[in-house]
């Protein structure tokens, strides 16, 4: 009995030590910390003048003063949380000071084959929507929160915080008359609702340079599986209505 405790231990010593050689030919020589850590996620540099365990998102800082660089900026600065992504990138598209801005939260997978934001069903929708408060889809500018698509449609609440941000000055440089938010992740993260507040009445969206009469509603996506939901949905669209009239 003894000498078969003895093979025992001497087998568990051997496949330990066949384990901790495994983990360290993969690179793993040494604990790392009790908390799991997002490996994938890029690291940010310290800023000088700031403790090194305080996070600094380079995202937020120096943004372009027009929206022509503005739109360059988003496609080349990595800093953004969609370099971490794979597929296609789906930018923003319009004319400054047009009379209407979508925002919607992200591409669908039918705008990536589309290489265009709201297509497919729920694009046609839109554009029926916009057509009934008398505009045309080459009339508004068009852009989302996040222009490409993460794995899964999820995304980590600082990269919505920073999207959200990012969008503030990006409504400040398109410069459109009224917003239309498209969704509930939109909506969330742009103009959190206030229960004094009627969710089909226009408020007003502060961005880096002042006010805009913006409202929310239903994204066409839920509209197309849920159509009792049309009705609020048009509802907000007659408050665009309104404040079009002289």
């Amino acid at each position: 009995m003894t000498a078969m405790r003895g093979i025992i231990q001497d087998d568990g010593q051997v496949a330990a030590q066949a384990y901790l050689t495994w983990w360290q030919s993969a690179g793993v020589d040494s604990a790392v910390a009790e908390a799991p850590i997002n490996w994938l996620r890029p690291a940010v540099a310290p800023v000088s003048g700031h403790s090194a365990s305080r996070p600094t998102s380079v995202v937020t800082n120096q943004k372009p003063k027009e929206l022509e660089s503005f739109q360059r900026w988003l496609q080349d600065d990595s800093a953004h949380p969609e370099h971490r992504w794979p597929g296609r990138a789906i930018l923003p598209a319009g004319s400054v000071d047009a009379p209407l801005m979508i925002v919607t939260d992200m591409p669908d997978p039918a705008d990536l084959d589309a290489g265009t934001l709201l297509a497919d069903r729920a694009g046609g929708l839109c554009d029926a929507m916009l057509r009934a408060i008398g505009l045309d889809r080459a009339d508004v500018y068009v852009a989302s929160l996040f222009f490409r698509r993460p794995p899964g449609g999820m995304v980590e609440a600082a990269d919505l915080a920073a999207a959200a941000d990012r969008m503030r000055t990006h409504v400040h440089l398109a410069r459109p008359r009224r917003l239309l938010l498209l969704g509930d992740r939109t909506v969330r993260a742009l103009m959190p609702v206030s229960g004094e507040v009627q969710p089909d009445s226009l408020r007003n969206f502060n961005h880096d340079g002042g006010i805009v009469p913006a409202v929310a509603t239903f994204h066409p996506r839920l509209l197309l599986s849920q159509p009792a939901a049309k009705a609020e949905c048009w509802r907000a669209l007659q408050s665009l209505i309104e404040e079009n009239r002289p």
